[in-house]
């Protein structure tokens, strides 16, 4: 796959303290890439320097073909993010939140009401449009958080833990959402708590105390590690 992500000797330093230690690897085009590692390993780190948040200490990194030193805006411009924390408005209606951060990635009025009919029809939520968030139950919010987060056809969508809380039928329904978006050419770069959900990426990346540490499919990550599921090689590297 063509790289979309390139990472070479990435350094993040505060202080004396390394929160990103050499870390080295690629990101392919429609790759659906994990993103693992107990808390305080440096996943959060990196991923604010891959959304152009942050810059590097040391080292080469480019997101969709920008610099992260010089061409942060460049990059905002072409990736999605959904965090951890629940991102849309609660005071605004779906329409409202979807006309707002189209308007922030620059789509014209048009757009954002075409963009806004189809991903909501992927949902089977056209009628609900002018219901306000708040009266919405959390897991139909993380799948609307999620359809704003490629409300303009991102190269890449940051995902940061998006399935926290939500039952185990709404994680496979935002799962099947995933899948769909990678279908069409964008790459899904996603952080998880649910060794499960591991086993649905292309490839798994797993880091500890900055540094990454295993970098291969699920299927090889087992066999290399003699371990029956993902959770209990993760187990093996976080101890």
């Amino acid at each position: 796959m063509q790289p979309i992500i390139e990472v070479e000797n990435l350094v993040k330093k505060f202080g004396p303290f390394v929160a990103n230690d050499h870390l080295t690897f690629n990101v392919g085009q429609g790759e659906i890439f994990g993103f693992l590692g107990a808390n305080g390993a440096g996943k959060t780190t990196t991923m604010r320097i891959l959304c152009g948040l942050s810059s590097p200490t040391s080292g080469k990194v480019k997101v969709a073909g920008y610099d992260v030193y010089t061409q942060t805006e460049n990059i905002k411009r072409n990736i999605g993010y959904m965090s951890q924390k629940f991102s849309l408005y609660d005071d605004l209606s779906i329409a409202e939140n979807f006309q707002f951060y189209g308007g922030i990635y620059g789509l014209s009025v048009s757009k954002i009401k075409e963009r806004t009919e189809e991903l909501l029809g992927r949902l089977g939520f056209s009628g609900e449009k002018n219901r306000i968030l708040k009266d919405i139950p959390l897991g139909w919010k993380q799948k609307l958080a999620f359809s704003v987060a490629v409300i303009h056809h991102p190269s890449i969508v940051f995902l940061d833990e998006p399935t926290g809380g939500v039952d185990p039928i709404t994680r496979r329904q935002f799962w099947e959402m995933i899948y769909e978006t990678a279908n069409e050419g964008i790459t899904v770069f996603v952080t998880t708590h649910y060794m499960d959900e591991a086993e649905y990426c292309q490839r798994v990346s797993i880091m500890a105390d900055g540094k990454i540490v295993a970098l291969d499919t699920p299927g090889n990550l087992k066999d290399t590690y003699k371990a029956a599921t993902m959770e209990d090689v993760f187990l093996m590297i976080a101890r």
